[in-house]
């Protein structure tokens, strides 16, 4: 039996876009109100219940998160442009380590908004 979990987290951070032009509102330093997404899939542990331990994502999401929020997201080591597709790649390769069932992370920088890592 296979399963997806999903796990959300948010984050309120600063950043501003270096690759577009001055005209652009998003070159500008602007904040977001960021949320996280993560999915993960794998197999029912058959002792423990359950693919991963919700508060054993959260443990390896905090150290990540304590870098992102209430942060300018450009001082941040790897997002010089941080996009919400670079984003989700940063966390993605971070938490991964940590969490091989890890399968996607979307991004959402507005309730209309979303991206996904990988596609």
């Amino acid at each position: 039996m296979n399963f997806e979990l999903k796990q959300q987290f948010q984050i309120e951070s600063a950043r501003f876009l270096t690759s577009l032009d001055a005209s652009h509102p998003c070159s500008k330093m602007h904040g977001h109100s960021f949320v996280i997404l993560l999915t993960l899939k794998g197999p029912l542990d058959p002792v423990k219940g359950w693919v991963r331990d919700y508060h054993e994502i959260s443990t390896v999401m905090k150290p990540l998160l304590n870098q992102l929020d209430h942060k300018v997201l450009n001082e941040v080591e790897g997002l010089k442009n941080p996009t919400s597709e670079l984003l989700a790649v940063w966390i993605f390769d971070r938490a991964k380590k940590s969490l091989p069932e890890l399968t996607r992370v979307t991004i959402k920088e507005t309730p209309l908004t979303e991206c996904s890592y990988p596609a």
